[in-house]
């Protein structure tokens, strides 16, 4: 039996308070950075049937559309509150744990899923750890997709919600603009934010080569963000939202743009081991692009 994951108990008793499973669903912000981590990750999916181990998966929000696709997908989470609310969705399994020890065997899924633990490990040994974790059960040609808050984040948030007219904040936001770090000002728990670059160092670094990095909302989340706390109006179904998603495609080729995104995404097709005669590394991924939107 594993024992209980060393996670910082302010981070725990946050989401042990908080409804992480209405998050992705409440605003347009919100469904705006579902919608986008979704589409990216479709992109670049084996078929189903696969195995995808979703490491801090939280209450199942990915869990959820991908079983419904046909994927068989266990949730990994130090969370207890949520791994029963993952364990109970149709065709999703959880367990208690952490990202830098998992109990998985090696080379045992298609797909592993680092979508939120990177940001709550502040120490780089500890998020290094995690994505080695991800490196090792993963299979050969499988997949292994790891998000981060951009460092930006905090900076451009406030400027929606007028947080930064507070000296408090502002020095929060120079902090996190120079370190890294977030204190939990307001409305989140401590963190890291990482830049682009810092990501796809450390994806590479921990043996994971060639990741492709996207920002998720694109920079088009900001104004939606404003508009939705001073009109009090879910802008989800509008124009503007539909402005904002297109905005975020339209990004995607323009790697100066992943930044203003509220959240990053590194995805890296994992290569199967070279052998005599075969293809060069050059050769595409032995998953296809979907082709659903």
């Amino acid at each position: 039996m594993p024992s209980k994951p060393a996670v910082p108990p302010e981070i725990i008793d946050f989401y042990a308070r908080s409804d992480e499973a209405a998050r992705l669903h409440a605003t347009a912000t919100g469904n705006l950075e579902l919608a986008r981590t979704r589409e990216l990750l479709r992109r670049h999916l084996p078929p189903a049937p696969a195995l995808v181990l979703d490491v801090g998966g939280g209450p199942g929000a990915h869990a959820h559309w991908l079983a419904a696709d046909g994927y068989t997908v266990h949730v990994v989470d130090p969370v207890p509150k949520h791994v029963s609310q993952a364990g109970a969705l149709d065709g999703v399994t959880s367990e208690l744990g952490d990202a830098r020890r998992l109990t998985a065997a090696a080379d045992t899924y298609d797909v592993v899923l680092l979508l939120g633990p990177l940001y709550h490990l502040h120490d780089k040994d500890d998020r290094l750890s995690a994505l080695t974790e991800a490196a090792r059960v993963v299979r050969a040609g499988g997949l292994v997709a790891a998000a981060a808050i951009s460092r930006y984040s905090p900076l451009l948030d406030y400027i929606a919600t007028t947080g930064l007219a507070e000296p408090a904040i502002q020095d929060g936001v120079r902090d996190t603009l120079d370190k890294g770090r977030y204190a939990g000002q307001r409305g989140f728990t401590v963190a890291y934010f990482q830049t682009s670059d810092e990501l796809r160092a450390e994806v590479t670094e921990a043996g994971l080569a060639d990741p492709t990095v996207y920002g998720i909302e694109g920079p088009g989340w900001v104004a939606v963000k404003a508009i939705e706390k001073y009109t009090d109006t879910n802008l989800l179904g509008t124009d503007m939202y539909d402005a904002a998603l297109a905005a975020a495609r339209i990004a995607d080729p323009h790697p100066a743009l992943i930044d203003a995104s509220a959240h990053i995404l590194a995805i890296v097709n994992v290569r199967p081991p070279e052998e005599p005669g075969s293809a060069s590394p050059c050769t595409p991924s032995v998953f296809p692009p979907s082709p659903r939107n």
